[in-house]
């Protein structure tokens, strides 16, 4: 049973927007499997021990770090999921929003990882990143969303180079439609919602979209031990969208 499992016993895992969503089944599952999880969001967070973070400040990343080893005393995984996304057209998107998206989607898992380093080389410990598909393709009026989770696919490769002679790991998982608050939101504000339900889970090949626990569950394989061969990857959770070609 998986609640036997307890692949993070003795480790901390800080999970950056584990408040909802994606992020809060990956708290969960973390916690599941032993981890002491310690989460960063806006948000006060009610279920984890928690620190208030405002990721578009530049000097919040080294702050929360420092706030986990002063708790934990330790940091074996980080897992930079906290992000947004601002619609809009590139004539229509101003310089300040253009920047706050890389900040908050790009600036800050950079200046986290960072930050952790020292201590992650002490427990050998890795780093997870929540990019996107949209890192991969894109949709409308969603530039500086791309370019930041483009951009986090490649600071995972980067980091997994430099820094795994020292026992240090990076991978990233790259989420499709998923199942979160916002996006069930989205679909029970449609006009019709099951005509919505069906036409997404059309162009899914395996006929459905996904769960948060989902994506948690890939990135708990990634952190835990028994992937200790794996590094510098991209993996795409989105029930075969990508590769589905779109009809003639």
């Amino acid at each position: 049973m998986r609640n036997q499992i307890k692949r993070f016993e003795n480790k901390t895992a800080l999970v950056t927007g584990g408040r909802s969503g994606i992020g809060r089944a990956i708290a969960r599952r973390l916690h599941e499997e032993g981890a002491t999880v310690i989460t960063a969001q806006r948000g006060e967070d009610k279920e984890f021990d928690w620190i208030s973070a405002d990721f578009s400040d530049p000097s919040t990343p080294e702050r929360i770090v420092e706030e986990v080893i002063s708790r934990t005393g330790r940091l074996d995984v980080l897992v930079n999921n906290a992000g947004m996304m601002m619609e809009a057209g590139i004539e229509e998107m101003s310089l300040e929003d253009w920047q706050r998206n890389l900040t908050v989607n790009l600036t800050a898992p950079f200046l986290l990882i960072r930050a952790a380093l020292p201590y992650l080389r002490k427990t050998k410990g890795n780093i997870v990143n929540t990019g996107s598909t949209e890192g991969l393709a894109a949709n409308p009026k969603h530039a500086a969303y791309c370019v930041s989770k483009a951009g986090l696919h490649g600071l995972t490769r980067s980091v997994a180079v430099d820094h795994g002679h020292e026992g240090i790991r990076c991978n990233a998982v790259a989420p499709g439609w998923i199942d979160t608050d916002l996006n069930l939101d989205l679909i029970e504000s449609s006009p019709d919602t099951e005509a919505f339900r069906r036409d997404i889970g059309r162009i899914h090949p395996v006929g459905r979209t996904g769960s948060p626990e989902e994506v948690a569950a890939l990135v708990a394989f990634l952190a835990a031990d028994e992937a200790g061969f794996i590094t510098g990857q991209v993996y795409t959770v989105d029930g075969g969208r990508m590769t589905k070609l779109s009809l003639p």
